[in-house]
């Protein structure tokens, strides 16, 4: 059962939506979780993605890797991509692999070049946790960068804290408190005891202060 309420969140929404300094930018509202009972070293690190109904990111940087079919696709929707030659043009430079890397936030690949990225790249992309998704020809490239755009991964590492894209401050109540709800009530499924690991939940717009949930 769930120790966070619909009502709750709402109540958090409204403060931390309501219009303060007009920003040149879109606001990201970021779920802040603090962890207890919980040793990195010894207990086993939890990982798990989930995919949210509402789009938490939509200004998330998605390139095609594509063959011929998938460039002319991406190009028509106005979407940023590469094509076997550009990728063939950096070389395995490591320099402009980093650079390509660094420029996006993430990246789909034809499915037909998936097997040859390592080839044309290197390790570079998988280093950086970058390894493009797979998209085949029957599927939407814009359907498929909004799924990336809407998918959060919680991941334990080594401190007992961690932080997750719910939102933006430009959705409606009801979109943030859909994917809040989920996103909490999926990382205490992942927990190895549940709400008893849970120290502390905060939700928090990029430039305002923390409002605790829990």
């Amino acid at each position: 059962m769930s120790k966070v309420t619909g009502s709750a969140v709402r109540e958090a929404i409204a403060v931390i939506t309501a219009p303060e300094k007009k920003r040149n930018f879109t606001e990201t509202i970021e779920l802040q979780i603090g962890l207890k009972n919980y040793d990195p070293q010894r207990d086993k690190r939890f990982s798990g993605t989930i995919k949210l109904p509402n789009i938490p990111r939509p200004n998330l940087s998605v390139c095609v890797l594509g063959d011929a079919f998938h460039c002319d696709q991406a190009k028509a929707a106005g979407m940023e991509f590469q094509s076997v030659d550009d990728l063939k043009k950096l070389n395995k430079n490591k320099k402009l692999i980093k650079k390509l890397a660094k420029k996006y936030d993430a990246f789909v690949a034809s499915e037909a070049l998936i097997k040859q990225i390592p080839r044309l790249l290197g390790p570079g992309l998988h280093k950086v946790g970058k390894f493009p998704l797979p998209v085949s020809h029957s599927e939407s490239l814009v359907d498929k960068a909004n799924e990336i755009r809407a998918t959060i991964k919680f991941q334990l590492k080594k401190v007992l804290c961690l932080g997750v894209a719910v939102g933006h401050v430009q959705m409606t109540e009801d979109q943030l408190t859909a994917n809040i709800l989920l996103s909490v009530n999926f990382l205490v499924s992942l927990l190895k005891k549940n709400w008893q690991n849970v120290k502390s939940l905060y939700l928090k717009s990029t430039m305002g202060k923390p409002h605790r949930l829990y």
